[in-house]
């Protein structure tokens, strides 16, 4: 009887966890629909940035602006998206196993490497294997702020302005689907009109819901344009800004994969748990008519013992 005891314990238990992991499904789907919703509201202004760099794209100032300058890579700066939290399968692994395999693939060591990890799973990676941290900012995956944005922008510009660094790089999570998401590395500085071009047609999902809103349009780029007070005045303000639509792209696409992660996850802990409580409803009840087979046996054996 303690066995059938425990085997129930067990059952309710289960029973509890999967109430859990069901309510924490709904409100991650909830929350990728609205990040989703928030990256295609921010996709105007990606597109206005595109053609803003277009038109200066032929400009020597800007070819000699500090921001654009590309050379020989022999110190990098990897701005590591990630979340905060787990639960979310390998959601954050990927990311991480794909800075990794760049940093490898462009010949750099430990000591030619900074890392500005953005969420607590980068910064406690890199952080083990003795890289150098030189920021950590926790990544917050209901709100992505302004203040976090232009704080990661400013720290990764100044790096490569002053030559601390020879390129600036952002590791993230593009969301594709519900069911998939790609780790991707992408070039911040120096900044390139073909980066900020692959964000911006990231933008719309290549499948579900949002999907139709994709659009080759191209963008007009007058061939004559005024530039004042002066272009280098002009592009100390404006490149920074431009560059912020990388930072909060990825901000964004990363928090869309960890809600949509995280509602797969603990979809695959629901149906998990399901299937244990049935097993576990299968042994109990085989217990169950094993104790009554027991004692129907034992009460027959006594009755037969009294009879003679």
């Amino acid at each position: 009887m303690a066995g059938l005891k425990q085997i129930k314990s067990k059952i309710r238990s289960i029973g509890k966890t999967r109430k859990v992991t069901k309510a924490m499904e709904a409100v991650s789907a909830a929350k990728m629909r609205k990040a989703q919703q928030k990256a295609l509201a921010g996709r105007s202004y990606a597109r206005a940035a595109m053609a803003v760099l277009a038109r200066v794209a032929g400009s020597k100032d800007l070819a000699r602006h500090p921001l654009t300058q590309v050379r020989d890579v022999a110190r990098a700066t990897y701005i590591v998206v990630t979340a905060d939290r787990g639960l979310a399968g390998a959601l954050n692994s990927a990311v991480l196993r794909a800075v990794e395999r760049d940093i490898a693939e462009a010949g750099l060591s430990k000591v030619q490497v900074r890392i500005i990890a953005v969420g607590r799973k980068a910064n406690d990676y890199f952080a083990r294997r003795d890289y150098a941290i030189e920021a950590y900012h926790p990544h917050n995956a209901e709100e992505v702020s302004s203040q976090l944005m232009h704080d990661i922008v400013n720290e990764a510009a100044f790096r490569f302005a002053e030559g601390e660094c020879d390129v600036v790089k952002i590791a993230y999570q593009h969301f594709i689907t519900t069911f998939e998401q790609r780790p991707t590395v992408r070039t911040i500085f120096p900044l390139s009109l073909d980066e900020l071009r692959e964000v911006v047609d990231d933008i719309v999902p290549a499948r579900g819901k949002f999907a139709e809103l994709r659009s080759s349009e191209a963008e007009s780029a007058p061939s004559v344009y005024t530039v004042e007070p002066s272009r280098a005045q002009v592009f100390d303000v404006v490149l920074p800004k431009l560059a912020s639509v990388f930072v909060y792209h990825a901000l964004l696409e990363n928090q869309a994969s960890e809600h949509s992660a995280r509602m797969v996850a603990m979809k695959s802990a629901t149906d998990k748990g399901a299937e244990l409580q049935q097993a576990l409803t299968l042994q109990f009840n085989k217990a169950r008519q094993a104790a009554i087979t027991r004692e129907v046996s034992e009460i027959t054996g006594g009755m037969e013992a009294m009879a003679n």
